[in-house]
């Protein structure tokens, strides 16, 4: 317990120390940049801590992911919900999603600046992409097809544009926006 009292402490120091060394406003941008690199890391983990347990272990139960999950019998919210679920909890940022191919317009980039984050993260270079953007910091996080089941539900979903979805393929992204 000791080592890691001193290991956050020494943690705590660096940043400190790093943001001393910044000019005050490229520090508090730095606050926010590391901010939102947090919650995107934190909001991906819970999503593939559902998909990967919550879901795979309720099917063999016989409960299934299904978009009408509230009404239907036997069924669970799609990881997609289950982000969008977070984000309607939370009241000091926005956390949602944005899709390549969005089958709701909800679920599309609010601005040009997340349309180039988005095409960014699809060149396959970074997996996380920050910006400024009217205001606010904007943090997007690459989502992808972790199970060969989130694939085949967007290929059968009736307003699809795009049926030749695979596991692995980048579907959109996680998204913070933080003001």
């Amino acid at each position: 317990m000791k080592r890691w009292t001193a290991f956050c402490m020494m943690g705590g120091v660096l940043v400190i120390g790093v943001m001393m060394c910044l000019p005050v406003g490229q520090a508090a941008d730095m606050t926010k940049d590391l901010a939102v690199k947090y919650i995107l890391a934190t909001a991906k983990a819970a999503r593939t801590v559902y998909v990967k347990g919550v879901v795979s272990n309720a099917g063999k139960a016989g409960v299934k992911p299904n978009e009408n999950w509230v009404k239907e019998d036997h069924s669970i919210m799609l990881p997609a919900q289950f982000i969008k679920e977070l984000g309607k909890e939370i009241k000091d940022f926005e956390l949602s999603l944005v899709g390549t191919e969005p089958l709701y317009a909800s679920n599309a980039p609010k601005s040009a600046k997340e349309k180039e984050m988005l095409a960014e993260l699809a060149k396959g270079k970074v997996n996380v992409v920050t910006t400024e953007d009217g205001g606010a910091t904007v943090g997007m996080s690459a989502d992808y097809a972790i199970v060969e089941s989130c694939a085949d539900c967007h290929n059968k979903h009736p307003k699809t544009t795009k049926k030749d979805w695979k596991k692995g393929d980048l579907m959109g992204a996680i998204v913070v926006r933080l003001k």
